[in-house]
């Protein structure tokens, strides 16, 4: 399964808040990823009304977890920040209507293996993900 964007994002700031420790701007988090602070923005704006971070402003405000990183589980994040309502679509586009239901066990075999790759998402934490905080903030390069 390949994640869109926006959960690739969320998972970033997220474990970039978590090793950073401390309050930090969408702009550095940006820089840091190399990626637009446009989109950044709108999926920090959504982990925000998660409450999976907080927003703090002013001329020293910025970003941080809104609650530990041991307990944002990932593949709640996932399933949050992903539109997994339609991983697969059966329907042939002329008429809204898929011609095998009933005789096709494609939809119901990757909804198994969905399943199966979330619950292993659950066995892992944001804290589990970066293990080194230390070295991971050296490395994605942010003061």
């Amino acid at each position: 399964m390949q994640l869109n964007l926006h959960t690739d994002f969320g998972l970033r700031i997220l474990m970039l808040l978590a090793a950073a420790d401390r309050l930090t701007s969408v702009e550095e988090i940006a820089k840091s990823y190399g990626i637009s602070r446009n989109h950044l923005a709108k999926v920090a704006h959504k982990l925000q009304n998660l409450g999976y971070i907080e927003g703090v402003r002013g001329r020293n405000g910025g970003l941080r977890l809104g609650m530990p990183p041991n307990r944002i589980i990932v593949g709640e994040v996932v399933r949050q920040l992903e539109s997994l309502d339609s991983f697969v679509e059966c329907m042939s586009p002329g008429t809204n209507t898929c011609p095998a239901i009933g005789v096709c066990g494609l939809q119901g075999a990757l909804s198994l293996a969905l399943n199966d790759f979330l619950k292993r998402l659950d066995n892992y934490t944001i804290a589990d993900l970066i293990p080194h905080p230390h070295r991971f903030v050296s490395k994605v390069q942010i003061s």
